[in-house]
């Protein structure tokens, strides 16, 4: 957890201040039982009226101080612990955002997600505590401790025995705690997973009928997060009940003890109630010291798992003296490249080598899992190649900027993402200064018009989280309108086409034909009728090329797109 100190020296002034008034309050606090000491002591004992009063006004302003310090340390504490936490969640999101797909792969959206809350919100109490107990504490129980002997050394065994029996008991409950909050940690992450897949994939639960199997996966994992946390509440509930016996067995034996001596006239009734408040408050600072105890486990795993994201290093990172990219504008080559995924023996793209340039339409089609899409995510550099190189206007994109190389790209992924807002917000995440007219002209070359004029707000019509209130080639539309309104220099098209009817395809692509005269286009398609306009068509066959030509070179020469065209089309379509 010390690593995540580093965000506190944002906010050292607000911290130093917590400091000072923590310890004038503390240091006003163990003054308090003195006084009461005196005036039992001197005033009631010889009935001086005068010196009651004097000495209770002081009392009374010492208190009034104890108070002030007490709401002004609170509200600098929460102050720093809430900068911090958001701070901290601000840094993971930073760094999240840098991630190749391979992080998030390891890591899994759904543990995102609860460490930058959950495991944030345990940081912002166990800081808050800290910044008010931490100090206090150890003043207040070396301070009662001195001005305790100072009372009367012979009661001082009764607070030797106690601090020992606490101590022995705050620590064997810290011992078992630590691995049952790391433990409830994981299981909320198994709750978070279960919840967001279920939530997201609810029209796939419900097509299959599969609602009552989602219910009981989620009670199976809501069940262990609960078992987990009764045993931590177990735990902590019987510490909490034993310090309160401890503390008033305490109090009973100083007490008891302290009658003996008030008898023998070795102990004034006023230094006994004093040693009796010094005990209390020393019992006090045990308990601020339990309450760390109890919330540090949790924080220090926490802050583990917020530390492994922060220090995980990005495998893909911009160059340290990056290459601006030439005249060239839309070239794009790959030569020889061949990549595998983390783990895979296999290389899912082998030997890849094609050029494409400006004003030429480069398809690529092939079966599931060929590696089309994976070729399109070295391009974007989502992925880096193991061998080979990738090059973007003649330079190798691991030598350019990530920020310079997407700014060339307008991307239409395979999987459409919409954000909550309107349809221009959405429009605008392609070009942020879009106008009106710019996102309506990219959206009637999307085809996309038709529809968005019919609603009653038009371009400012809302969009849902993810877009669920659109069809799926209403989405498709969307998202190709996004990437034609940043007119980038190289467009990439990844099965953006499939959940559209044959008319509005054909009427697309001839509408991008103008849009993208002057640009490098990659289409990704699973239609012959998509891509056999292409000027070339690459065809992908278990992560190689199997063919590279025109539609009508490769059906005379390549028996794999001859295959393909032939189960898509019919024998009058093929001559025609």
């Amino acid at each position: 957890m010390g690593k995540l100190f580093r965000f506190m020296k944002i906010y050292k002034w607000p911290a130093l201040l917590v400091v000072v008034f923590t310890f004038v309050q503390a240091i006003s606090q163990l003054y308090l039982p003195n006084l009461m000491s005196d005036i039992v002591n001197e005033g009631v004992m010889n009935q001086d009226i005068a010196f009651i009063l004097k000495t209770g006004g002081i009392m009374l302003i010492f208190t009034l101080i104890v108070s002030a310090c007490t709401v002004i340390a609170r509200y600098f504490a929460s102050r720093v612990s809430v900068g911090m936490a958001k701070d901290i969640r601000g840094a993971i999101f930073s760094k999240v955002t840098n991630y190749s797909l391979h992080e998030f792969d390891k890591i899994g959206t759904a543990s995102l997600i609860t460490r930058s809350t959950n495991d944030v919100t345990q940081l912002l109490n166990v800081y808050i505590m800290m910044l008010t107990m931490l100090l206090a504490a150890p003043i207040t129980a070396i301070g009662g401790v001195i001005l305790a002997l100072g009372k009367d050394v012979q009661l001082s065994w009764i607070i030797v025995v106690v601090v020992a029996i606490m101590a022995i008991l705050i620590g064997a409950v810290a011992s078992k705690a630590i691995h049952l909050f790391k433990s409830l940690q994981l299981k909320i992450d198994k709750v978070n997973l279960v919840l967001r897949e279920s939530l997201t994939g609810i029209r796939v639960v419900r097509a299959f009928n599969k609602k009552e199997y989602e219910i009981n996966r989620f009670d199976g994992a809501n069940k262990d997060l609960t078992d987990t946390s009764i045993k931590v509440y177990k735990l902590m509930g019987l510490l909490i009940p034993s310090i309160m016996l401890i503390m008033n067995l305490t109090t009973v034996a100083i007490i008891w003890f302290g009658s003996m001596r008030i008898n023998s006239g070795d102990l004034l009734i006023g230094d006994m109630m004093a040693f009796q408040q010094y005990a209390m408050q020393i019992m006090m600072s045990l308990i601020m010291a339990t309450m760390m105890f109890v919330m540090l486990p949790r924080a220090s795993a926490s802050a583990k798992r917020i530390n492994e994201i922060l220090d995980m290093e990005a495998e893909i990172k911009d160059p340290v003296n990056p290459e601006n990219a030439g005249t060239q504008k839309g070239y794009v080559e790959f030569k020889n490249v061949c990549f595998r995924f983390h783990g895979a023996s296999e290389c899912a793209v082998k030997d890849i080598s094609f050029s494409a340039k400006p004003g030429e339409t480069t398809a690529i089609i092939g079966g599931t899992g060929s590696g089309k899409t994976t070729l399109i995510n070295l391009i974007t550099r989502f992925y880096d190649a193991q061998e080979g190189e990738v090059l973007v206007d003649g330079v190798n994109v691991r030598n350019m900027t990530q920020e310079e190389l997407r700014s060339k790209i307008g991307f239409v992924p395979q999987k459409i993402n919409l954000f909550h807002g309107t349809i221009a917000e959405n429009i605008r995440y392609g070009k942020d200064d879009a106008t009106e007219d710019e996102i309506v002209s990219a959206l009637e070359t999307a085809q996309a018009m038709e529809f968005v004029s019919e609603l009653e707000d038009g371009i400012n019509s809302k969009v849902a989280q993810g877009g669920t209130n659109y069809s799926g080639g209403q989405k498709q539309r969307l998202s190709i309108a996004r990437a034609l309104v940043r007119k980038p220099e190289i467009y990439i098209f990844d099965d953006s086409f499939s959940a559209l009817d044959f008319k509005t395809d054909a009427r697309l692509r001839k509408a991008l034909e103008k849009d993208t005269k002057n640009a490098t286009v990659f289409i990704i398609a699973q239609r012959v009728s998509t891509v056999m306009n292409a000027n070339r068509i690459i065809v992908m066959d278990n992560g190689r090329v199997a063919g590279q030509g025109t539609h009508k070179e490769l059906l005379e020469n390549n028996e794999i797109y001859k295959e393909i065209v032939s189960s898509q089309l019919s024998v009058e379509e093929l001559q025609a």
